[in-house]
């Protein structure tokens, strides 16, 4: 036997590592919105065939992170600016639900991990890696989520927090160049206080104030960017 040859992946791992691969890469920008997957040429990339890249991508149109068009080919799902309030809307629910469960049924081991979570964002945020922080952003969220213990509401939420990594992503040469990165705040403590005290009134409140936050940040930078007299305003989140 050759030494020079790959050992073969066991079933199911092909697909595994081109999702994951391209997730991230999506989730960065480092394939930027729009960008064309082509199959063969990312099952050269990956040295696997066609078919477990197309799976991956089947996984990813699940995501709403891939789009495919009326040519049949693949690409990066583009950041709709005109969809951004309905977004909003989407991502307020989401938020205020699975955060409103948490304080409600959450448990000891729950809290640990969601306060582990905390830590480990401030870590990032200290440090000053903006894609850490905010892959530790998604993090802390889903630790909340999964207290909650609604699959259904977990999934939703967190395709929707993906979304607004991409964003975020898509403007942090705007929050530097601002000085105002919407990561550094202390609302998660409060969260996790409010969740703590099974305060779930307070733990509503501060989710949907984290969405606002999320959204007046965005649309500053949305507005140099594009018009400064664009209407991104989710009605149900107007102050």
């Amino acid at each position: 036997m050759r030494e020079d040859v790959e050992p073969k992946r066991a079933k199911g791992t092909g697909v595994k590592f081109a999702y994951d691969t391209l997730r991230d890469e999506i989730l960065t920008l480092e394939l930027q919105p729009g960008a064309v997957l082509d199959e063969t040429s990312l099952a050269e990339r990956f040295a696997m065939s066609r078919s477990p890249v197309r799976e991956a991508l089947i996984r990813l149109a699940g995501d709403d992170l891939v789009v495919t068009l009326s040519n049949r080919s693949t690409v990066v799902a583009p950041i709709d600016v005109q969809r951004f309030p309905k977004y909003v809307e989407a991502l307020d629910v989401a938020q205020r639900m699975n955060t409103r469960l948490a304080a409600e049924l959450r448990t000891e081991a729950d809290l640990k991990l969601i306060a582990r979570r905390q830590k480990e964002f401030v870590a990032t945020v200290h440090r000053g890696e903006h894609l850490a922080m905010s892959e530790a952003n998604m993090v802390f969220h889903m630790a909340i989520a999964a207290a909650g213990r609604n699959p259904y509401l977990s999934a939703f939420y967190e395709r929707l927090l993906n979304q607004g990594r991409r964003m975020l992503h898509l403007h942090f040469a705007d929050l530097e160049q601002g000085k105002k990165e919407i990561l550094l705040t202390g609302e998660h403590d409060d969260m996790l206080a409010a969740i703590r005290d099974r305060d779930v009134a307070r733990a509503d409140a501060l989710a949907h104030a984290h969405t606002r936050q999320f959204r007046d940040t965005i649309i500053t930078c949305m507005k140099r960017t594009y018009l400064d007299d664009a209407s991104f305003d989710a009605p149900g989140l107007r102050t």
